[in-house]
């Protein structure tokens, strides 16, 4: 795992209007806790603490440089606005080097199930107690050929060295189905069909529209008639 490393600012100003002048200076405000110390009010440059997320992820471990001293810390909490996506506070918990902390861990599928297979993605994150030091930014699972009811449970994950699983091992992670059949998927769109209130017309299933036919008169053209009435 990348460290990283924020150079922090000290906060002696708190509230809304405080918070929102931070955030327009390009930093966002947090909080560091953790080890019985008091809590310390900082923030962080915006832009490097969007780039930790994005080549780290949430378990990402930072060094913050503070008034001089360094301390390792994770993200526990990010507040982020639901439609600016602007990060709005962070809370960061110190960890030691050796620690043994617990995190969530992403769950990344990789590869494609059998043919006419369906992959259901359970659980997107599973639970793990690792070095703080070495916490994995997620789990690959190959899931190259499988089959209906070949599921994998959390207990089958591929864990990194020294990590445990916190998760219940029998967890179903991803589970696999049998692509349905044109006659399933006709049987369950009838049964939408019929709950909805919806009824077919099946007076004409091809759908063909027959034309009417001609009134074919008496048969005479219209040349002949004219010539009948010269005459």
């Amino acid at each position: 795992m990348a460290d990283f490393r924020l150079v922090a600012e000290p906060r002696t100003e708190f509230g809304k209007g405080s918070a929102r002048r931070t955030r327009r200076a390009g930093r966002v405000p947090a909080v560091m806790y953790g080890h019985g110390q008091d809590v310390v009010h900082l923030s962080v440059p915006a832009l490097e603490f969007a780039a930790v997320l994005r080549n780290g992820g949430t378990n990402a471990l930072i060094t913050v440089t503070l008034d001089g001293k360094d301390q390792l810390v994770l993200i526990k909490a990010v507040q982020r606005d639901p439609l600016t996506r602007v990060h709005e506070h962070v809370d960061l918990v110190a960890v030691r080097r050796g620690e043994k902390v617990t995190v969530d861990v992403p769950v990344v599928i990789v590869g494609d199930p059998a043919p006419d297979t369906i992959s259901n993605h359970q659980l997107n994150t599973v639970s793990l107690e690792a070095d703080a030091t070495n916490l994995p930014e997620s789990i690959e699972v190959d899931i190259t050929g499988r089959t209906a009811g070949n599921g994998v449970t959390a207990g089958d994950l591929p864990l990194p060295a020294g990590a445990t699983l916190i998760t219940d091992p029998e967890a179903l992670v991803i589970g696999f189905l049998g692509a349905p059949s044109a006659a399933e998927l006709e049987a369950e769109l009838e049964e939408a069909e019929a709950e909805a209130g919806i009824e077919r017309d099946e007076s004409d299933s091809d759908g063909d529209v027959v034309p009417e036919p001609q009134d074919q008169g008496s048969g005479e053209s219209m040349d002949s008639a004219e010539k009948s009435s010269d005459a």
